[in-house]
């Protein structure tokens, strides 16, 4: 087993001042495994006032005490984070969402008290050996995922232990013991005694990792969905016809699935379709979800505002779920105006609303999935040629509010937006130049007329 030499450095620290010092959890397993270790769990007997003593004598490159009051203190040299636990307990009280830290007196406690067994192995620092009461390293053999001691208790200690087993099983493909997932089951409803923000945190973490899918499957047949994003439900109740047209939930799985692994086009391929449920409807025997977009961005509004994400994600995961049917609307007969101003809708989420529409390419027939797969290459395209020629985000009118104020010798007032964006639209379909004053200066004037005229 290897561990770094500032490990092991803290390792002669702490015995030479009569302490313990351990790795622990994630950074053992996944050396078990045989996996990347980027970060490290150790955990000790030493209090955090003496760990903080002993870790600043190690010179690490920045030091965080943000979780001294759970007994951890935080350390990291260059990329490299290690995070040093004093042997603990700890226990939610009924309806509390916060939980109460007690510190053990040895190790075995403190393993005792954690939630996998494959996260309840330590390993010494300066030797390979093990400390492993719970058997975990047999269930890393059999890739078995199992609560340590009784399943009810450990997710009483922390509910948020219910979504943890779903991120391990999906991350590591294993297998939940049969104990442990019926007590997921039964408790699925304790998850509303957790704080939002600790669940978006871990929607996250399994959204970005290796198996999107599989873990938002497992979330919903262990009910814990639920209590997360309820309407990911109803995509399973809606009736398509049988096999005339795709289940609309394995869908998601694949287009899931598809994307690639950043966090909003995760969640905007998660939520994509979630207005479907309400839409849904058959005319002369066809099935069609009208307005289902916009169903959608509403739904993804209100979804990630509830789980705390910050507003410029919520912005962006929205803005793509509600503009995800726009690529697949394309025709080479878009003029370049039209294309232009799909890109200045989409924004900063271009690349997003890109790589969603080609992931949405699940039919079953490949003559349409290639057609789909066309078209979208052939906006791309127009796209990219066009950011040669011209940089479409950067398109603006000649004339801006002051200039028409002055003109007009108005005050500001909503007279003046509509005829901003009469400029703005006649730029991006190429009619006027945008540093053109004198013939903006003459269209905004005639346009004035015109409805001065109307008005009479």
């Amino acid at each position: 087993m290897h561990f770094p030499e500032f490990i092991r450095t803290l390792k002669t620290l702490y015995s030479q001042a009569g302490h313990d010092l351990y790795a622990v959890g994630g950074c053992v397993r996944d050396q078990l495994l045989e996996r990347t270790v980027t970060e490290y769990d150790l955990t000790t007997d030493a209090l955090p006032e003496t760990t903080k003593k002993l870790t600043a004598i190690a010179q690490p490159d920045v030091l965080y005490t943000l979780g001294e009051k759970f007994g951890t203190i935080g350390v990291g040299w260059g990329e490299t984070r290690v995070e040093i636990t004093t042997y603990r307990g700890e226990q939610y009280e009924p309806g509390s969402r916060k939980p109460n830290v007690q510190f053990s007196a040895t190790l075995k406690e403190d393993l005792a008290r954690r939630d996998f067994t494959i996260n309840a192995i330590a390993m010494e620092i300066d030797r390979p050996a093990l400390i492993d009461p719970h058997e975990g390293q047999h269930d890393l053999d059999r890739r078995l995922l199992r609560a340590v001691g009784p399943p009810g208790e450990r997710f009483r200690d922390d509910p948020l232990r219910l979504l943890r087993a779903v991120r391990f099983a999906a991350m590591l493909n294993f297998r939940i013991e049969e104990a442990t997932e019926r007590s997921i089951r039964e408790r699925a409803h304790e998850l509303q005694l957790i704080s939002r923000e600790r669940v978006r945190d871990e929607m996250s973490r399994m959204f970005v990792g290796p198996a999107p899918d599989v873990a938002l499957l497992m979330l919903a047949d262990l009910g814990l969905m639920q209590y997360i994003v309820p309407e990911m439900l109803d995509l399973r109740a809606v009736e398509t016809g049988g096999g005339r047209h795709k289940d609309i939930f394995a869908h998601t799985l694949k287009v899931l699935k598809t994307v690639p692994d950043e966090l909003i086009y995760r969640w905007a391929a998660a939520l994509h379709d979630t207005g479907k449920a309400r839409s849904v409807g058959w005319t002369e025997g066809k099935l069609h979800f009208n307005g289902h977009e916009q169903l959608s961005e509403r739904i993804a509004r209100r979804a990630l505002s509830d789980l705390r994400y910050d507003r410029p994600m919520v912005m962006a995961v929205a803005k793509v779920v509600g503009m995800h049917t726009h690529t697949n609307s394309y025709h080479p007969e878009w003029t370049d105006g039209a294309v232009r101003r799909f890109v200045r809708d989409a924004g900063d989420q271009l690349d997003a609303l890109l790589a969603l529409s080609r992931a949405d390419i699940t039919s079953y027939h490949t003559y349409k999935q290639e057609a789909a797969a066309q078209r979208i290459n052939q906006l791309a395209a127009r796209i990219q040629q066009l950011e040669e020629e011209a940089s479409i985000g950067s398109l603006r009118p000649p004339l801006d509010g002051h200039d028409l104020m002055q003109m007009f010798d108005r005050p500001p007032g909503p007279w003046i937006k509509p005829l901003l964006q009469h400029l703005l639209d006649m730029v991006i379909d190429g009619q006027l130049a945008p540093d053109d004053r004198k013939a903006a200066e003459t269209i905004v004037r005639q346009r004035a007329d015109n409805r001065e005229g109307e008005s009479r």
